[in-house]
């Protein structure tokens, strides 16, 4: 691990680095790195799309716009459906298929019967593995992370095996220390599972970082169990009102991240 502070990282950032008007963060090595996996580490949202399209095309007949609009709203505008998930209340199928009728109702639609149901999310089930990609970003930053002496991991609001199966068909196995929901029984935001990263990290909190797309989830969870937290924001986006209290420092690419944690 290279051996300099992050004291003067922020001045070096290539992209956002500190937001205006924050303090400068604290001085403290790092050790250890802990990442999020979807839209972080892998393009989830580009393999649903994908998939998605796919799987619902013997179900429904759409323009190029109607598509757009009918992926948005699986992947953006589900929220309230996968939180009830992660909450225990459905199952990750259940949810799938909850989301797609949200979607064909969008579009003026729906399954036929409960059959097709079933088959479109077998069919989604069986398209997705094959689009799932990492970022461009990440196996540079996976290099200079070991070339550091840095250890790393991934912590994920979904479950362990499932993530690893994502990690490793986006040619992620090297990313070895992984925890999922299924883990420690809470997601993020809880503390909780944080610090199962740090435990099998091997790293004190003050000395790890934690780097996510979800400024709520990622940066604040982070936050409460003690790590500095750090927002991928690939899209540029406004800080929600909820999370501007945490969000310190930002990032618009991994590329950005060895600098702002002094490692060149």
């Amino acid at each position: 691990m290279a051996d300099r502070s992050v004291a003067d990282a922020p001045a070096k950032a290539v992209g956002m680095g500190m937001m205006p008007g924050m303090a400068p963060v604290t001085a403290t090595p790092v050790a250890g790195v802990l990442l999020d996996i979807d839209e972080t580490l892998v393009d989830l949202e580009w393999a649903m799309h994908r998939a998605l399209r796919e799987a619902t095309a013997p179900y429904a007949s759409l323009s190029e716009a109607e598509w757009e609009a009918f992926c948005a709203v699986f992947t953006r505008g589900s929220d309230d459906i996968y939180d009830r998930y992660v909450a225990g209340e459905i199952t990750f199928a259940e949810q799938r298929v909850l989301r797609a009728e949200r979607c064909l109702a969008a579009v003026g639609t729906a399954f036929p019967d409960t059959a097709a149901a079933a088959s479109w999310l077998a069919a989604y089930e069986k398209a997705q593995p094959g689009y799932v990609r990492a970022f461009d970003d990440v196996v540079p930053l996976l290099d200079e992370l070991d070339a550091a002496g840095v250890v790393y991991g991934a912590v994920s609001n979904n479950v362990h095996d499932y993530q690893r199966a994502k990690l490793d068909h986006a040619g992620l196995a090297r990313i070895r220390v992984l925890v999922g929901i299924d883990a420690v029984g809470v997601a993020k935001p809880d503390p909780a599972i944080f610090r199962e990263g740090l435990r099998l990290l091997g790293t004190a909190a003050e000395h790890t970082v934690y780097v996510g797309d979800n400024p709520h989830h990622d940066v604040v969870g982070a936050a409460g169990a003690g790590l500095r937290g750090i927002w991928l924001n690939r899209a540029g986006r406004e800080v929600p009102e909820d999370a501007a209290h945490a969000v310190a420092e930002q990032i618009a690419s991994l590329r950005e991240l060895p600098a702002l944690i002094g490692l060149v």
